[in-house]
């Protein structure tokens, strides 16, 4: 009965970390390119109090043996990096990423951080910066005499001047590729960190090297299932609803056995 105790909280305590993942992919189902997380989970160690295989007679073994699991334990919260639904803003620095493929962003601390998130602003010396200041790398800057400024699919940045028809160059968008985007380090601000699992970012252009396009003038949404994120819930809370039952079952067994005299 001890074991049944240890288990059941342990399958409270998986489930309390899934309903946690859950309420953070719903507070994030409006958020410009967030990606929703997927709670994984494991079974913990076995008491093996017969091993399978174990020798039964001089010529037979056992085909299945006696082993007593120990509980779950939520193992990781994969990212899925579906591709999100495009909005129209046109805002001509409000840019989607068709496909795979992350824009370069220079924190004030000078490390590369990593985003889906292409609603751009420009700063006061004309550079290109997301909503929380930090530059676009490479470096985009435009006058502040621009006007008719053109994203092309390929991260071209062009723009014309008043009175002047023929385009100025103003910097070109490349784009980061990983080998595994499910392991970047999230750290907030809808930016990301390479890690070890993942890997090295690979840079090209937009439309290179299976980097995907760009689109001017929308953004892209949130890739949460809100149904979906409501019916893992619901399962989510009959799960910690089932363990907590057999919590007060071990309890009610072991309140049997304290009540016996001699």
């Amino acid at each position: 009965m001890i074991r049944a105790l240890y288990s059941a909280a342990s399958g409270m305590s998986a489930q309390q970390m899934n309903v946690d993942n859950i309420a953070n992919n719903l507070a994030n189902a409006n958020t410009t390119a967030y990606k929703a997380r997927r709670t994984q989970f494991q079974d913990l160690v076995y008491q093996n109090l017969v091993q399978p295989g174990a020798a039964a007679g001089q010529q037979s073994t056992v085909p299945t043996g006696l082993q007593i699991g120990l509980g779950a334990r939520p193992s990781a919260n994969e990212i899925l990096f579906s591709q999100g639904s495009f909005s129209e803003t046109d805002n001509p620095l409000d840019l989607v990423v068709q496909g795979s493929g992350f824009f370069q962003i220079k924190q004030p601390s000078g490390e590369l951080a990593y985003t889906r998130d292409g609603s751009f602003q420009i700063n006061s010396t004309g550079n290109l910066v997301t909503s929380s200041g930090n530059l676009v790398e490479p470096q985009i800057t435009i006058p502040a005499q621009a006007q008719a400024i053109n994203i092309a699919a390929d991260g071209t940045v062009s723009y014309t001047l008043s009175g002047q028809s023929t385009t100025q160059l103003a910097g070109q968008i490349q784009l980061a590729n990983f080998q595994n985007p499910a392991g970047l380090n999230g750290i907030g601000g809808n930016m990301y960190l390479p890690t070890d699992a993942s890997g090295q970012p690979v840079v090209s252009n937009p439309g290179t090297e299976g980097a995907g396009t760009l689109m001017q003038g929308y953004l892209e949404q949130s890739n949460v299932n809100i149904v979906e994120e409501f019916v893992n819930l619901i399962a989510a809370q009959r799960g910690y609803e089932a363990n907590s039952k057999v919590v007060k079952a071990a309890d009610e067994m072991y309140q049997q056995v304290n009540n016996i005299t001699q």
